[in-house]
């Protein structure tokens, strides 16, 4: 376990950095406008502070600056908040965002599922800000239109209400001792939906918990390829995370590193289960991280966030 050890390290920084904005976490019927900056052009204002407060995209081009963790998003599209084949969560947020090849893959991909009769329809949370960018509360990725966060709910068969929206929680698909899923809830067609998801070629990766993760690579039958894109993370156990890989011609995104060959389902998964990592031990030394600020994201970022 010493050669993983570093990458839990990283992700203790990584939590401590942004909490994740959980699926169950409640909205608000009557979201307020955050208030004016003292000094929204010191260079020591957060950037999330600067991107959390644009209700509406720039009127530009559609175009990504950046990685997923550091950058912003030109032109972003609005995802309906209705369709056929998929209702959006948490209205209050204002962060069903994203780059036209993520909204198209949305709605594509739910209503294809739910004429093959997979999966009802998709319960679509976070994806990003009218410009990306980073976020006051949760997320440290989601910032270039590329992510988007669906619950593992599937969607009934009715119009949610707006407050049904913002308050009823996402399924908890784990089981409390954090070790596998609960049986009582995760069934086949999670296991199909996740599978035709993955299998998408725009799909870079996806994010679950680690143990929907041991529950795939215990249940997967035939060609197990698709397992490679199942990516252990913490959290991920009320829904699950989509990352598309950067469109063609989109030169300024900057591209991930593609994820390991194999199907993930060796001692890499076993670490998950661990004491060190179900119970990790606090460093009294930590700190937190200073909030990113725009200097950080690429210059571009500010032309975006400036913009009409």
């Amino acid at each position: 376990m010493i050669a993983i050890r570093p990458l839990a390290a990283l992700l203790s920084a990584t939590l401590l950095m942004a909490a994740p904005a959980s699926a169950q976490d409640k909205g608000s019927l009557e979201p307020r406008a955050l208030p004016p900056l003292a000094k929204p052009d010191d260079p020591s204002t957060p950037a999330k502070e600067l991107f959390g407060r644009k209700r509406a995209p720039s009127k530009e081009a559609p175009k990504v600056v950046g990685f997923y963790a550091k950058g912003c998003l030109a032109g972003g599209e609005m995802l309906p908040i209705d369709g056929e084949a998929w209702q959006v969560m948490r209205l209050s947020r204002n962060r069903n965002w994203g780059h036209p090849a993520l909204t198209s893959f949305l709605q594509g991909t739910a209503e294809d599922l739910r004429a093959a009769e997979v999966w009802p329809g998709f319960l679509v949370g976070d994806m990003a800000q009218p410009r990306g960018g980073p976020m006051i509360t949760g997320h440290a990725s989601h910032q270039i239109g590329l992510d988007a966060d669906v619950w593992l709910t599937p969607m009934p068969d009715r119009r949610l209400t707006r407050a049904e929206r913002e308050e009823m929680s996402a399924t908890q698909m784990v089981r409390p001792d954090r070790l596998d899923i609960d049986p009582a809830r995760w069934t086949p067609a999670h296991m199909a939906m996740l599978k035709a998801v993955a299998e998408k070629s725009e799909v870079q990766r996806i994010f679950v918990n680690p143990a929907i993760k041991k529950a795939i690579c215990r249940d997967a039958r035939g060609d197990r390829a698709w397992l490679s894109k199942m990516r252990p993370m913490y959290g991920h156990d009320y829904h699950f995370h989509i990352r598309l890989s950067c469109p063609a011609g989109e030169a300024g995104c900057t591209r991930q590193d593609p994820v390991p060959e194999g199907d993930g389902c060796d001692s890499s998964l076993a670490w998950w289960f661990t004491d060190e990592a179900l119970h990790p031990k606090p460093d009294p030394n930590a700190k937190p991280k200073p909030p990113m600020t725009m200097a950080a994201l690429p210059k571009a970022c500010s032309a975006v966030l400036n913009a009409p």
